[in-house]
């Protein structure tokens, strides 16, 4: 298998217009797998900046070092929203940095030689090394290809859900982590989904879908400040100490 991109240009795009391609499409492209993995998901909105601060050190910090630790890789949403930014540059700093492959809906990223997109379409973010994109012409269009796409990396490797503030379309990676017995950490405090989540959890009032996610054995919560609570936890779910 050849080397993977490290992220110094555009992402390395393959194409899937079934769930079975997706195998294929990961290979023709050089993605490693199977590889254990983290699944980052949810978005920013509404996130004020000492949030954002403490976030993007939790992720610098903790997040990228356990990626490297266990020889991981990771896949998210490619878009605007995407709160992957201290990721994408302790991968960037990094010559043989981790894969980054992002999941998008054909039709809501701009990319050279691609097809009609929305009016609010995106640029993808440069820093991903694969870029798979999917059928689609919404937002949210992609989560349940993630899900698959995570699935055809991980293997029978360990894999996770990290859960960072979110709309509506994170309840549904969320649930689709879930249904497939991927485990899920949500950093409370984050805002939105997440703490909707967290809420349920400590048996305040929330959404139904927070309280079944809540519920749920294979969802922690961990408070966003606590990275020693979320390094044990990503740790002891990529080790596979489940």
């Amino acid at each position: 298998m050849g080397a993977q991109s490290t992220g110094a240009g555009p992402p390395r795009p393959a194409r899937v217009a079934r769930v079975t391609e997706i195998p294929a499409a990961l290979d023709a492209v050089d993605v490693p797998r199977p590889r254990p993995l983290l699944v980052l998901v949810g978005g920013a909105g509404g996130m004020d900046e000492a949030t954002r601060q403490v976030l993007a050190a939790v992720l610098r910090d903790v997040v990228v070092p356990c990626i490297e630790r266990h020889g991981a890789d990771l896949t998210d949403h490619p878009h605007h929203a995407r709160v992957g930014a201290p990721v994408d540059d302790g991968r960037a700093e990094r010559a043989d940095g981790f894969a980054l492959v992002g999941v998008a809906a054909e039709g809501t990223v701009r990319v050279p030689g691609g097809g009609p997109v929305i009016d609010d379409a995106a640029d993808p973010e440069p820093h991903h090394s694969h870029l798979v994109l999917v059928p689609g012409r919404a937002w949210g269009d992609e989560s349940p290809w993630l899900a698959h796409v995570a699935d055809a990396i991980a293997g029978d490797r360990p894999s996770l859900t990290v859960v960072v503030n979110g709309g509506e379309i994170t309840y549904t990676d969320v649930e689709q982590s879930i249904e497939r017995g991927r485990p899920v950490v949500v950093l409370a405090g984050t805002g939105r989904t997440a703490d909707a989540i967290a809420g349920a959890r400590n048996g305040r009032a929330a959404d139904g879908r927070a309280v079944a996610i809540a519920a749920s054995p294979l969802t922690e919560v961990v408070a966003v400040d606590d990275a020693a609570g979320l390094r044990a936890a990503i740790d002891a779910l990529l080790g596979g100490d489940r």
